[in-house]
């Protein structure tokens, strides 16, 4: 694909009003061709197949197949078809799961067309999509996954040793998964630390193996799981 071409979209949404007015959107924006639309997930599925879009809108509270697990199978069948999830939700029983099935990006239905093509092109760039109100919640229950991190178990108490980091992780690669859940770029990153940004990819491909997660936004999710964020040593 070369720089002139539009990014191909396909819009999956169980209500018909708003799925027709989202397809809408996206026609009047640049750069962008609505290539599919389907009312549910197992639809979304099947159009994945037929045209093989760049990206789908999808929305996550749907008959016959949701969101989450229409993703999962679109991820997994087609990896390189990206996933920015357009709900109106943005809860943590919502947010989690789609990041972890595999979508990039996360916006709720209040969002603006501009907001909407940003999240496009930055899941086409390899970045999360990802609206301000889903990075501060984010970055919300990473503050009080720390908080409760923090707090020595019934089994460490007195023994004067810290927590061991999950699957084997080292120091410097858990400090590395805290900068990407703040939304650091590699580049940033490798100024944080002093490193160059080579080191700083062998860091994340490294933590990427131990983890099992697949991109950035996966990793934002292990490390609200873990109570890993900048604030942990």
């Amino acid at each position: 694909m070369n720089g002139t071409d539009p990014t191909r979209v396909l819009v999956s949404d169980d209500q018909t009003v708003v799925r027709e007015g989202i397809v809408m959107l996206l026609g009047l924006l640049p750069g962008i061709e609505v290539v599919a639309a389907a009312a549910d997930g197992e639809e979304a599925v099947a159009l994945v197949e037929r045209h093989r879009p760049d990206v789908v809108l999808m929305d996550l509270r749907m008959p016959r197949c949701d969101g989450v697990e229409a993703t999962r199978r679109i991820r997994a069948a087609h990896p390189e078809t990206e996933v920015v999830v357009l709900t109106t939700y943005a809860d943590d029983d919502s947010l989690f799961p789609a990041l972890q099935a595999g979508a990039r990006g996360y916006l709720t239905k209040d969002a603006g067309g501009e907001e909407i093509a940003r999240a496009i092109a930055d899941v086409r760039s390899g970045a999360a999509g990802l609206s301000p109100q889903v990075q501060s919640r984010l970055l919300e229950r990473l503050a009080d996954g720390a908080a409760r991190a923090a707090a020595p178990s019934a089994a460490q108490a007195g023994t004067g040793r810290p927590g061991e980091l999950p699957d084997g992780l080292t120091a410097r690669e858990a400090e590395v998964l805290a900068l990407i859940a703040e939304g650091l770029s590699n580049t940033e990153i490798a100024r944080r630390l002093f490193v160059s940004p080579a080191t700083v990819k062998t860091h994340i491909n490294n933590l990427f193996a131990k983890t099992a997660v697949r991109d950035r936004a996966q990793a934002v999710a292990y490390a609200f799981r873990h109570g890993i964020t900048g604030t942990q040593q």
